[in-house]
């Protein structure tokens, strides 16, 4: 593991890369921790912001399509539009509503497009596996 690559990055892809790692770990607290009391409201409250600064500073990389934004940016578009929608069924006491939108985004933003960053030449490639 050595982190020169990210510090070699644009910063766009650091805030990128800092909010969505910090998105996983929280996360993954939030999947494993009870639910419905204040340091899960808290926490949630941090992931919707590491999810917000990871799906908005997608939009300031461009790097595998040249200049124009890739099918990727389709579900930083959903991220930054279901968050809303999560939250607000939270509020609405709509417990199960909120958990099918929250555990749809983890899974989706978090899991499905965070294993792409992990294909041979890509960033998180070579922070991990590059000696």
């Amino acid at each position: 593991l050595t982190f020169e690559t990210l510090l070699k990055a644009e910063l766009p892809v650091q805030v990128h890369v800092t909010g969505a790692l910090s998105a996983l770990f929280i996360g993954l607290i939030l999947m494993a921790a009870p639910k419905g009391f204040g340091f899960h409201r808290t926490l949630g409250w941090a992931w919707v912001i590491a999810m917000t600064v990871t799906a908005g500073s997608s939009f300031f990389i461009t790097g595998i399509f040249e200049n124009a934004y890739s099918p990727i940016h389709a579900l930083s578009a959903w991220t930054l539009l279901g968050l809303p929608f999560g939250i607000a069924a939270a509020r609405r006491r709509k417990i199960a509503q909120h958990r099918q939108q929250m555990t749809g985004m983890f899974i989706g933003a978090m899991v499905i497009a965070g294993l792409f960053t992990f294909l041979p030449g890509r960033l998180m490639w070579d922070l991990f596996f590059t000696l």
